[in-house]
């Protein structure tokens, strides 16, 4: 593997951001940041400013208009949310809203992932019905659910759509449909998730009446909209850096019982939580309440207003999560084992550009975080299909990518999938019986089409850095499993050239550094990670640690004699682990952190690659 170094800024480009250190002008311009007004936005967040107003979303002023009508006549009102780390806390969200202006006629409905499936379903709008429900809130779902709302509306139900999923051509006959990627919607942020979106609505609605709440109280929701904002495929610039940025300083004080319980049970100290904390502890085990579950039992813990309650919530998404473990690193190694029979040991048969596999005895719930792995590995969509309770067939899909998932789906010939959704690099999608044969040619002859092929052999570029291929530690010492993807960050493919930020010396590496950029932080999609190349290091100590030993740490050292350990967690299944050797330089590529593990502070280096020389 090579790696091209960013080139350095032009006096030019260097005088627009000249308020601003050397590093941090360096990593802001070569994130599309160039000038210095709008790199003072970037490292300093401002609510105030950097929020737009919620009615610019198309309908949110007529929804907020009927939710202060339903409170006011007293109807009753359900919250239908998706089921996974965005919908869930957006429930919570409006949960909270309810709680706080004390209204009481309202329930929470979450469909099982296994049974129901994504969206809203025509057995819950029946259910609902009988329970006397007349205004239905979705939560990042709805949009293309055109029958079931039509069979709401002839129920008597009015809907109020919440999504941010790409909006079909025929959209629901709903009420109000709040949705900014919708056609005639004029919000200048496109990217936000499902609780942002939700959370909007709640703004729009304090806008119109507060209830008595004091002005500014919605901020304490902040800690919600952070948790699915950091959870989902969304670029963290523009307003979603805003709800990251509030989001973890409302969580580090957060009173919210469940989420104190379950960072208690994890070992990590509130005061000092980070965007890995939720992407790698958190957001894991609120997604396997419906994995592995009832994803009830995630909304529980966000809802809790009881240590005991919360208690018993923490313990058992954390048993369910290790459950989940097991189940997904056993169907990885089972895929992949597929994908090198099939292709590695055939090579009259070449791996195609989409990965498809299925199998009736995969849970579907399970099979995004395998197509994770898989397409992060192989560095190209994949498609990977089980059955449901129902015997439907449905999968996951991930794109390992620039590849856009929506777009490929929707290339396919009509007929080829059923039901489908979800982001450029995160899908879901339902395949007829007779169709499924067919998938693979479909999704193959489709691929072609979106695709430039000149670039590429598969179509797939990208800038970013491997980081995602690495196991992950959290800043106070959890190691989460190495396929776990963080919220919103770039995929990699499989090219012979990849980028780094910048070249340093083991010198340069201090406190005082990695406080200058952790100013860039929160980092994920759109803002990953600042990784460095360091030429010709010499480690002064190599081991391998942890109960299977499968961890690796480099020791090295600065001119002074002052040690700079480096970390790869799962790294000795690397090559480089078995051929580096004390006192043997090699070319180091890492980023710089701060740990925090069992209260005991250490800088230092997480290894992405090493180079032999």
């Amino acid at each position: 593997m090579s790696y091209i170094v960013r080139q350095p800024l032009s006096e030019k480009e260097r005088a627009k951001l000249g308020a601003f250190s050397p590093l941090l002008a360096h990593l802001l311009f070569h994130r599309g940041i160039v000038g210095g007004e709008e790199a003072e936005r970037f490292i300093s967040p401002n609510y105030e400013n950097g929020t737009h107003d919620p009615f610019l979303l198309k309908d949110a002023e007529k929804a907020a208009i009927r939710v202060i009508s339903a409170i006011d006549k007293g109807e009753r009102i359900a919250i239908y949310s998706d089921y996974d780390a965005d919908g869930i806390p957006g429930a919570a969200i409006f949960n909270d809203f309810f709680q706080r202006i004390g209204y009481k006629n309202y329930s929470v409905y979450i469909p099982h992932r296994h049974d129901e499936g994504f969206g809203v379903n025509a057995e819950a709008v029946e259910l609902l019905a009988s329970e006397g429900v007349k205004l239905m809130i979705t939560i990042d779902c709805g949009i293309t659910d055109v029958e079931p709302i039509k069979l709401a509306r002839e129920k008597g139900i009015d809907v109020i759509i919440t999504d941010h999923h790409e909006a079909p051509v025929q959209l629901p006959e709903a009420y109000a449909i709040i949705d900014h990627k919708q056609v005639g919607c004029m919000y200048p942020d496109k990217n936000l998730c499902g609780s942002g979106v939700a959370y909007k609505l709640i703004q729009a609605i304090l806008k119109k009446d507060r209830f008595g709440l004091k002005d500014g109280m919605e901020k304490w929701l902040l800690d919600l909209v952070g948790i699915a904002t950091m959870s989902d495929m969304v670029p963290l610039m523009g307003e979603n850096r805003i709800f990251a940025h509030y989001g973890l300083a409302v969580l580090r004080k957060s009173p919210r019982k469940g989420i104190m319980q379950l960072l208690r049970k994890l070992g990590i100290n509130q005061r000092h939580l980070t965007e890995d904390d939720i992407a790698f502890m958190i957001t894991p085990r609120i997604n396997a309440a419906s994995r592995m579950g009832v994803p009830m039992d995630a909304f529980k813990l966000l809802a809790a207003d009881n240590d005991d309650d919360a208690y018993t919530a923490a313990n058992h998404l954390d048993k369910i999560n290790n459950e989940r473990k097991g189940v997904v690193a056993s169907l990885v190694k089972e895929v992949k084992k597929i994908l090198h029979t099939r292709y590695a040991e055939n090579i009259q048969y070449p791996m195609p550009a989409v990965i498809v596999m299925g199998n009736p005895d995969w849970r579907p719930s399970l099979l995004g975080l395998v197509a994770n792995s898989v397409a992060e590995e192989y560095s190209r969509p994949v498609f990977l299909w089980g059955r449901d309770g129902d015997n439907i067939i449905k999968g996951s899909c991930r794109s390992g990518g620039k590849t856009d998932l929506v777009a490929l789906m929707r290339a396919v010939p009509v007929g080829s999938l059923g039901h489908f959704g979800g982001h450029k690099q995160a899908g879901g999608f339902e395949v007829h019986n007779d169709a499924i044969h067919f998938l693979e040619k479909h999704l193959n002859d489709a691929h072609k089409a979106v695709t430039n092929l000149s670039a590429h052999p598969f179509g797939e570029s990208s800038s970013s850095p491997p980081a995602c291929r690495q196991a992950r530690q959290t800043s106070q010492g959890g190691i989460v499993e190495k396929f776990s993807p963080q919220a919103g960050e770039m995929n990699v493919a499989a090219i012979n050239e990849d980028m780094v930020d910048m070249e340093l010396t083991l010198d340069e590496v201090s406190y005082a550094f990695h406080d200058d950029l952790n100013k860039l932080a929160p980092f994920g999609m759109a803002n990953p990670k600042p990784i460095f190349l360091f030429k010709k290091v010499s480690p002064s100590s190599v081991r391998t640690f942890g109960k299977t030993n499968n961890h690796v740490e480099l020791v090295f050292k600065k001119s002074n004699g002052v040690k700079i350990p480096a970390i790869s967690f799962f790294g000795a299944e690397n090559e480089w682990a078995k051929t580096v050797q004390v006192g043997k330089p090699i070319d180091l590529v890492a980023s710089v952190e701060k740990s925090l593990f069992r209260g005991r502070e250490e800088l230092r280096l997480r290894i992405i690659d090493t180079i032999q020389l």
